[in-house]
Parts: structure tokens; sequence; C-alpha cells
């Protein structure tokens, strides 16, 4: 077994390396070294051991309990259209589509239906909030979509599951006892986790402060963490579930952001065995055997559930955001694969159908983080602009000149119209982000809507007789689109662009640009200035002694 560890943990580390060269997420890696392990030391039934899936679904749980710390409960109460709403539609439909073509084109029972249909409605959590935590996605507000329906989507899993153990219940239990302990479950865990912590975390956590000891806070938030998933399991509900329901809980509390400073170690590693167990599902025999079902099933499944994801979303929210979450969601999930096992080990499901379901399940995760790696670019380049809910824009004169064009107003792009302002600088803004340009037109800022990778956009602020371009834009991939379009216009002689390291910096160079500014560049240099302050106090200081 040690043997074994060793290997994996080099295997792991020697995937990643080469992957990164090519730009490409650590989950990838973690999937293939958990395939290559699997064929090289014969682990394919190692999968199904009880105590590895514990271990791996605390990856899960860990990301739960730190997105929780993200979440407060007038958070989740904001989101509640999100999670109870859109999530819950999302569900549904996808059941019921699902279940319409397995009964009328593959002749499925119901119950097979219903057992296919609700696996297949869920999404991977552990691989999109992942990402999404990585990137700073999930603040975002396709972010705060996705978030939201995976929370129901965990949710919903209690159901699932209930209503397999009642297809599989020799007893005469009924539906409505059933429901009703379960209703009772959850008013009782919810009151236990709501009474802890709104009345003993913030002076159990202030207690073991005091003792000044790192291990003692550490195994203080391990406690919490995996008391409140416990809790949770000894309910009948998800370990993640209870996992979340806690981070909300401390999130109230001045240890937030150390607490998730300690648990972060724990939670990348055990995603790390998580992603393992799931590449040590890919059976290349069943793939080789069912080819041909599989390459059919891959893009319908992911066509319908991008489908009523987009369509769910657009209702209320713009194309862009219902694009980026639709396209988020595509995969089935990891309690997708719990379900199927689940089903077969009851003969609720053929076990050659729950297989190729399993490796089409699998193979969609692999190719999420491909997907979500290239989200921006993708919506960049299909979406036009959107006008849901968009308010008359800045209209700017035609013999302007002289003007300074800010294109993003996010944080940055706020701080440079600030500072543009109190200069008494004439200057236009263009913004393609609905909800930062609501910000700037509620300010009266001369604002504009629309994509700036569209030349027809940039020649309406006169970008030619302007003194001055500012991208204040932090996608790379955008940025240098972008700019590729402002050189076909200008040649970029009065482009200024802040990136954040020295390789951006490389891959424009070739768009004749000048005024290049590297954040890590200008941060490092003011620092090691502090330092030449810092020195001469200390000089003086040693003077005065």
């Amino acid at each position: 077994m040690l043997g074994i560890i060793v290997w994996t943990l080099f295997i792991a580390i020697v995937v990643n390396l080469i992957l990164k060269r090519f730009h490409l997420p650590t989950i990838i890696g973690y999937i293939l070294t958990g395939t290559i392990i699997a064929y090289a030391f014969n682990l394919h039934a190692a999968v199904n051991n009880h105590d590895l899936k514990e271990i791996a679904e605390f990856g899960v749980v860990f990301l739960m309990f730190t997105i929780g710390l993200e979440f407060s409960l007038e958070h989740l109460k904001r989101m509640r259209k999100e999670v109870f709403f859109t999530g819950t539609l999302q569900i549904v439909v996808t059941t019921a589509f699902v279940i319409t073509i397995c009964m009328f084109i593959f002749s499925f029972d119901f119950r097979t239906s219903l057992i296919i249909g609700a696996a297949l409605s869920l999404s991977s959590t552990a691989i999109v909030l992942k990402t999404y935590n990585e990137n700073n996605e999930i603040k975002k507000r396709h972010g705060q979509r996705v978030l939201g329906i995976l929370i129901m989507q965990d949710i919903a899993v209690i159901p699932i599951l209930l209503m397999i153990s009642l297809f599989a219940a020799d007893d005469d239990k009924s539906i409505t006892s059933l429901v009703f302990e379960t209703t009772v479950a959850a008013g009782i865990l919810l009151a236990l986790l709501y009474i802890v912590g709104k009345y003993l975390l913030e002076p159990f956590f202030e207690h073991v402060s005091k003792s000044k000891s790192d291990e003692l806070f550490v195994g203080s938030v391990l406690l919490v963490a995996i008391g409140a998933s416990y809790l949770a399991h000894y309910f009948g509900f998800t370990y993640s579930l209870g996992a979340f329901v806690a981070g909300m809980m401390i999130s109230e509390t001045k240890f937030k952001h150390q607490v998730e400073a300690d648990l972060t170690p724990f939670r990348n590693l055990l995603l790390g065995v998580f992603f393992i167990t799931v590449g040590m599902q890919i059976n290349f025999k069943v793939i080789a055997d069912n080819i041909v079902i599989i390459l059919i099933l891959l893009p319908v499944l992911v066509s319908l559930k991008y489908l009523i994801i987009y369509l769910l979303v657009r209702l209320d929210d713009t194309k862009r955001v219902a694009f980026k979450t639709a396209i988020s969601l595509v995969q089935i999930g990891e309690f997708s694969l719990a379900i199927l096992e689940l089903a077969r080990s009851r003969s609720l499901i053929d076990p050659t159908y729950s297989q190729i379901l399993i490796v089409t399940i699998v193979i969609s995760m692999i190719l999420t983080p491909i997907i979500l790696k290239n989200m921006s670019s993708l919506a960049a380049k299909l979406l036009t602009e959107d006008t849901l809910k968009l308010p008359e824009t800045y209209n700017i004169d035609k013999d302007t000149k002289g003007h300074i064009v800010v294109l993003g107003f996010g944080h940055l792009g706020q701080e440079i119209a600030h500072n543009l302002r109190e200069d008494g600088h004439n200057y236009v803004i263009i913004e393609h982000n609905l909800k930062y340009f609501e910000i700037g037109y509620k300010d009266n800022e001369p604002i504009i809507f629309g994509n700036a990778a569209h030349k027809h956009i940039l020649e309406s602020v006169n970008i030619k007789d302007a003194c001055a371009v500012i991208v204040a834009i932090d996608n790379p991939e955008k940025l240098h689109l972008i700019c590729e379009v402002i050189d076909d216009l200008t040649h970029n002689t009065k482009t200024i662009v802040k990136v954040t390291r020295f390789s951006e910096k490389q891959e424009l160079e070739s768009l004749h640009l000048e005024h290049i500014i590297v954040e890590d560049d200008v941060v490092a240099r003011a620092l090691v200035n502090e330092t030449k302050i810092c020195k001469v106090d200390f000089i003086k200081e040693q003077k005065e002694d």
C-alpha cells in the first residue's frame, strides 16, 4: 500500500508538471493519475472501497465548507431565487426530458428512467466550484447563478437517495412516513447547527485562539467541519450539506478568514484524492465495447443540459450570464456516480447501462476544466451585446477629440474614472458587464454598454481621435483580443494596458504596444522602495541610541 501511495504521488506530480506546460488544470492531472494507477496496479475494484470513498468525499465536503464561509444566511436569502426557483426547475425539467427519452426511445421502465433522469440532472460541484474559487469567478453574476443551482442540486440528492431506498424497500413503509421522518430530521439538524453557530462557535474559537496554539486552532476547525458533516450524515443527509451550513455559520464570526486559510491545505489534498478516484473509474474496455453509444450519448446529454439551463437563466438575466452558467454546468457530477452505483447495487438499473453512464459521466467531468478555462473567450466570440434591462446609454458627440477612452468599469476601471474625473479629463467608458454598466450609469458616468472587441463600438467613441486608450480588463484572452482590434484602428500607439505578469506582456509585444504596465513589477518596486524608508528609519534609531 505504501508503494502504491509513493507511485501515485510521483505520477501525479509528473503528469501535472507536464500539463502545466500546456496551461491545463491540475484536476485533469489527478484524473489521469487515477486512470494510470488503476491499470498499472489493477486497482479498478479499489474504487468501490468504502473507506476510500469516504476519504475522497471529504474533499468535496471541505470544498463546500469553504464555499459556505463566503455566504452568510443573509446572502443565502438574497440567493433564494437562484437556489429554490432556478435550481429546482433545472432538476425537474432535465429529469422530465431524460425520463421521456428513456421510456419512449429505450423502453426502460419508469423507475429506472426516473433514477437515470435524476442522476443526470446533477452537475459537478467539485470541479466547477474548485475552478471558480481559483479564478475568482464565484463572486461574479454567473458564479452566483452557478452556485445557487449547485446548492439546490446538493439538496436534491437527499430525496433522490430516499427515492432509491423506497424503490428497493421490501417492507410496506409509506412515502408519507418517509417524507415526515426526513422533514423532522431536517428541522432538528438545521436547528442544532443554527444554535451552535449563533451562540457557541465564536466563544469557542475565541477560547481556542487564546491558547495561541496553531495545532489546537487547526484541530478545532477540523472538528467543526467534520462534526457538522457527521451530524448531517447521521440525520440521513449528505456530508457536504452539513459542511456548507457550518461554513455559513462561521462566516458570521471574525474567524472566517483564518478558518479558511487553515482548512485550504486539507481541502486541496482530499480533492486530489477525489479526482484520482474518478480517474480510476475509466474502463477502456467498456469504452471500446460501447464507443458508438458513448459518442452519441455524451453530446446529447451535454446539449440537453446546456439548452435547459440557458433558457431558464435567460428568463431573467443576460445572454452572457446565461451562456456562462449553462456552459459551466453541462457536465454530470460526482453525486450522479454515487446514485448510479447505489441503484446498480440494489438491482434498479442494469449493470451494463450503469457502466456506460458512469464512463460517460467521467468523460464529461474530464472535459469540464478545459471548457471552463476557455469560457470567457468563447463568450466574447459567440455573443453579441446584451440589451436586457438596458437603460439609455451615453451618446458621444461626433466631433469629440482629445478625450480618453477607458475600456472596462470593474474595480480598476472605477478607480481610473475617479482619478480622471478629479483631474478634469474628458473621458468615456465602454463596459460589457451589465452589473458594472448599471453602477456607472447610476453614478452618471459617461458610460456606453458594448463589447470593446467589436470595431463599430470602438469607432462609436471616436477612438481614432482619442488622446489615450486605457484597457482596464483583467481577462488576458479578452484583453489580447481587444488590443488586436484597437491595433487595426490606431496601431496601439496610444494604448495603455495593465497586465499582471511579464509573460502576459510578452504575448502583447507583437501588437505595437508601447505602454504596458506590469502589476507585479510595479508592486515589487514599491515594496523595495519601502524597505529603503525602513532602512533610513532604522539608521536614525541607531544614531539616537
